[in-house]
């Protein structure tokens, strides 16, 4: 189908989209995704040898109202706020993080289509039935042409986690420079069908998150409507005061799509890896159930001091792990209402201080499973492990570039009113 035809076919959309589930509650969301926990570590191996969950757990996922999350009601979403969808991406991550980043990381940008694209792109994305997922590459891969019009997209980007199940691909995309003027970006979607996955993903091509689904993305010379894109930094830190809020907050009424995403974006691998602290602790109170103390044969680790501290203090690290990030969300969500009431904006040091706040969370999370691996000891870091799947993954998530020291520095900066030295900022 052309893109114009497409273009056309979306543009059928009513009014309102039904909702599946109009009186889904958040506790019935969080335990479907707690029901899965066994079947999701069941299936470990086969999804990081696919580099992917499969077709029939992606239609699990749609019929639990997994993608839907955010998604306005609208356009047959269930619009809840970010703590509840971020609990239930824990969940998920709890079974297997490799699924649990591949899913947040597509499921997660209806509320960016939401908050900052027009109704007119709203419809056609969200489509006659409400199902959206969209890989996100923030970072620049691409260049987008003015053409009468739109534009016409090219480029390959890697690390777009989720891209396997996504309807569509959001990407970070650079306009012909002009002289003296800085670079300027545009964040543009291109439906499936055209952009090109490349297999560059699974199996043991990297040491974890191997079920993420994160593999590049090609696209050559696709035309998009001037409509499906919009200017990046709009996305993260708007200079504008914000008096008129985003094409989200007029469209839907709520102040949850003024879109800032500093914070939601880092929230969302931060979920994964404390379900991964999670699930390592699961592992690691398996393993002292069953394992004898060396030096000790008689004696369970279970009754051993020594493997009892190191699963206490994991529990207390969990647990303020999840509390940062709960916290850091439900602080978010007042940011947003404070908006509401009285259009205070949402500030550059707003912004990067949830960055940091929320890196704080990760960083207790990754101590979980690495300090879990090294109490269990040596046995666990075979091929086939649990523990040392979660210690891979874990890993994945350090060297993230969104986990820098620097973050905390812009927020610094930001508080001192100094420039921030962000990307423009």
């Amino acid at each position: 189908m052309s893109s114009v035809a497409a273009v056309e076919t979306r543009a059928a959309t009513p009014a309102h989209v039904r909702v599946p589930e109009p009186n889904l509650t958040r506790e019935e969301l969080i335990a479907r995704a707690v029901a899965l926990r066994p079947k999701l570590r069941e299936l470990q191996e086969e999804h990081a040898a696919a580099g992917t969950y499969s077709t029939e757990l992606h239609d699990e996922f749609r019929n639990a109202g997994f993608y839907r999350i955010t998604i306005p009601r609208m356009f047959g979403g269930y619009e809840f706020d970010l703590p509840t969808y971020f609990k239930t991406m824990l969940e998920v991550a709890r079974g297997d993080p490799g699924v649990g980043w591949c899913l947040a990381l597509g499921s997660s940008h209806g509320y960016l289509i939401a908050s900052h694209w027009s109704e007119r792109a709203q419809r056609e994305l969200f489509g006659p039935e409400g199902h959206f997922a969209a890989a996100h590459r923030a970072l620049p891969g691409g260049t987008a042409t003015p053409v009468d019009g739109g534009y016409r997209i090219s480029g390959r980007w890697n690390y777009c986690s989720g891209i396997p199940h996504s309807t569509h691909f959001v990407g970070t995309a650079k306009l012909p420079e002009e002289a003296g003027s800085p670079p300027k970006f545009l964040a543009v979607v291109i439906p499936k069908g055209q952009f090109r996955i490349l297999p560059d993903w699974g199996g043991d091509q990297t040491p974890g998150m191997q079920a993420s689904g994160s593999n590049s993305v090609e696209v050559t010379d696709v035309f998009i409507p001037d409509y499906y894109a919009v200017p990046w930094l709009a996305l993260f830190a708007s200079p504008e005061g914000m008096e008129h809020g985003t094409a989200g907050t007029r469209l839907h009424n709520n102040p949850m799509y003024l879109g800032r995403l500093m914070g939601p974006y880092h929230a969302t691998l931060v979920a994964v890896v404390t379900g991964a602290a999670w699930a390592a602790i699961d592992e690691y109170e398996r393993f002292i159930r069953a394992a004898k103390v060396y030096m000790e044969p008689n004696t369970l680790r279970a009754d051993h001091q020594d493997s009892v501290r190191a699963l206490g203090l994991a529990m207390a690290k969990a647990d303020a792990a999840e509390g940062v990030l709960m916290s850091a969300m439900q602080r978010y969500m007042e940011l947003c209402a404070r908006w509401g009431r009285d259009r205070t904006p949402i500030s550059i040091e707003d912004n990067f201080r949830l960055w940091a706040m929320i890196q704080q969370g990760g960083r207790l999370a990754c101590d979980v499973v690495e300090k879990l691996l090294h109490a269990a000891g040596a046995s666990q870091t075979r091929k086939g492990s649990r523990l040392w799947r979660y210690f891979c993954d874990a890993q994945m998530y350090r060297t993230h570039s969104s986990v820098g020291e620097e973050f905390p520095t812009y927020a610094a900066r930001a508080h001192l009113g100094r420039p921030v030295g962000f990307r423009g900022l």
